[in-house]
């Protein structure tokens, strides 16, 4: 698994998990029960994750989409 991006909004990982899946790219967050038992919805960052074959695919989908 390779990270995609880290972020705490909500909104924009579920934007991305939704053109990731319309590619056929299954992409995973990590770190969501670590950021609610910290207790603090920002103390810890959600990672956004995708198969090392799907790496290079998920990038380019995310520099079209304008993101990081």
């Amino acid at each position: 698994m390779k990270e995609l991006i880290r972020t705490n909004d909500l909104v924009r990982l579920s934007f991305l998990l939704a053109h990731l899946k319309s590619e056929g790219i299954e992409g995973h967050v990590i770190d969501n029960n670590m950021s609610i038992m910290e207790g603090s919805a920002n103390a810890i960052p959600r990672r956004l994750m995708v198969s090392a074959s799907d790496y290079i695919d998920a990038k380019k989908l995310l520099d079209q989409l304008g993101e990081e």
